[in-house]
C-alpha cells in the first residue's frame, strides 16, 4: 500500500532535549502536530504517567504509533512492557540497542537472539509487536552472515519484527532498500534518517532528502514488505531539530503528492 501521510511519524528522540517534564512534553507535541505529523514514537523522554501521555497526545490529534523501552526490561520484564504499551494504546514497541552486549562472543549474540525471541512471544501473546532497532554494530561479521542477518533467521517471524534504520544500514554497509526487500511481511516499523557525507568524507545525520540515501527505492520495497509506520528520526541535527523534523515531513509530503 502507498504510504499515507497519516503513516509519517516523529521520533522524539530527535526532540529528548525538549521533554524532559510534563510541560516540555506538551509543548512540543503541539509543535510536532503543527509540523503535519500525525503520529509519534515514544522514546527518550522524561517520567510522565501513561494517562498524562494519553491526554496530551489525544488533545494534539497524535497517536503513540511505538515506543522504545529500556533494553533490559524488554529481555527481563516483558510484562512491563506489555502493561505500558497496554496504557498507551500502542501495538509496536522495538529493543533499541543492545547494551552489554558482545558481539564478539558467539555466547552473547546466541542468548540475546534467545532472549528477544522469548520477550517476543510474551507480547505477541497480548496482541503486540516486538522489533529490532539496528544500528551499524549488527553489521559485524557472524558464522558467514552478518549478525543482524542471525538474529532474524534465529528468532520467530511472530516474535521478531524488524524495524530497520536506514542511516545505520548504511554505515554498516547494508543496503537499505535490500533490507526493506528481506524483510517482507516482517517490516512494520521503519526509521527513515538520511546519510550525508562532508568535502572530508565524514558521514553526517542529515534531514530527509537532504543526503544520499534512494528514497523513493526505499519507501517502495518498505510498501511491498507491508510497513505500517514511516517513522523519522534524526539523532543529531544541524540547528533546531524542530526544523529539521519538518524540512523532512516536507519532503515526504512531496513524495507523496508526485
Amino acid at each position: 500500500m502507498p504510504m499515507k501521510t497519516s503513516q509519517i511519524a516523529a521520533q522524539l528522540y530527535t526532540l529528548r532535549e525538549h521533554t524532559k517534564t510534563p510541560a516540555e512534553i506538551a509543548t512540543t507535541l503541539k509543535k510536532v502536530r503543527e509540523i503535519g505529523y500525525e503520529a509519534v514514537q515514544v522514546s527518550g523522554m522524561g517520567l510522565i504517567d501513561e494517562a498524562e501521555l494519553n491526554m496530551i497526545l489525544d488533545a494534539e490529534g497524535l497517536v503513540c504509533c511505538a515506543t522504545h523501552e529500556p533494553s533490559h526490561i524488554i529481555l527481563d520484564e516483558p510484562e512491563k512492557v506489555v502493561e505500558r504499551l497496554h496504557k498507551l494504546n500502542c501495538r509496536y514497541t522495538a529493543y533499541p540497542y543492545p547494551r552489554n552486549i558482545d558481539f564478539t562472543k558467539s555466547d552473547d549474540i546466541r542468548s540475546l537472539a534467545k532472549k528477544l525471541d522469548a520477550a517476543g512471544a510474551k507480547l505477541a501473546q497480548a496482541g503486540q509487536v516486538l522489533a529490532y532497532h539496528n544500528h551499524a554494530l549488527e553489521f559485524s561479521r557472524f558464522e558467514g552472515q552478518t549478525v543482524l542477518d542471525f538474529f532474524y533467521a534465529a528468532t520467530n517471524p511472530h516474535h521478531l519484527r524488524g524495524e530497520i534504520d536506514t542511516y545505520w544500514v548504511q554505515a554498516g554497509g547494508g543496503d537499505p532498500v535490500r533490507w526493506c526487500q528481506k524483510l517482507k511481511d516482517r517490516l512494520p516499523l521503519l526509521h527513515l534518517k538520511d546519510y550525508g557525507c562532508t568535502a572530508e568524507g565524514k558521514p553526517y545525520f542529515a534531514e530527509i532528502g537532504q543526503g544520499n540515501l534512494d528514497w523513493p527505492e526505499i519507501i517502495t520495497a518498505a510498501e511491498s514488505s507491508g510497513c505500517e509506520w514511516y517513522i523519522v528520526e534524526q539523532d543529531i541535527c544541524p540547528g533546531d531539530p524542530f526544523e529539521s523534523l519538518a524540512i523532512s515531513f516536507q519532503y515526504l509530503q512531496k513524495m507523496i503528492a508526485d
